[in-house]
């Protein structure tokens, strides 16, 4: 489970093409190179455009993923901690068994009393009910709290071009 940081050097180009994409993933490098030059004033080829977003992609700056439409799914958080007089032995074959879950859409720490969380996918909640039953039956020992909130309305899931102005920006 580790990780690196992305390396890359960001040219005001590098932002505003993953602005547009933000916009419209669908873009084409050579649509992205017309809105450059319409938009913004930067006069580049679309090979130049495909070569920046293939690095952006290949050093991890951003990651691509097949979100289906929130209407296809129902969402959940699940926020749980791990028993600690089991951590040692359990927590690594319980954390993989959620990490590697296919209904796993995001999966994260947080501080405060070191939860760990999941935003979870299922095409049923009785799929839900039955992950959470076999995760139980296997990990059992290995949590110390389980909480499941259904997700009843996704208001907005995108990522605004906006917020990533700051990956230009010089006093990062």
């Amino acid at each position: 489970m580790e990780r690196t940081s992305p390396d890359w050097e960001f040219k005001e180009r590098d932002v505003l093409v993953l602005r547009e994409l933000s916009r419209d993933p669908q873009l084409s490098s050579r649509d992205l190179a017309r809105i450059l030059d319409e938009k913004y004033g930067i006069d580049v080829s679309h090979v130049t455009v495909s070569e920046s977003i293939r690095g952006m992609r290949e050093e991890g700056v951003f990651r691509e993923a097949i979100i289906p439409n929130e209407e296809y799914f129902h969402f959940a958080l699940f926020e749980f901690k791990f028993n600690p007089e089991n951590f040692a032995e359990e927590w690594r074959s319980a954390m993989e068994f959620i990490r590697d879950s296919p209904n796993t859409l995001f999966y994260f720490l947080s501080d405060g009393e070191y939860q760990w969380k999941s935003v979870m996918m299922f095409p049923t909640r009785d799929a839900q009910s039955q992950w959470i039953h076999e995760f139980y039956k296997r990990h059992g020992e290995a949590v110390h709290n389980l909480r499941n909130s259904v997700v009843t309305n996704v208001l907005k899931f995108r990522t605004d071009p906006e917020i990533l102005e700051s990956l230009h920006d010089a006093d990062r």
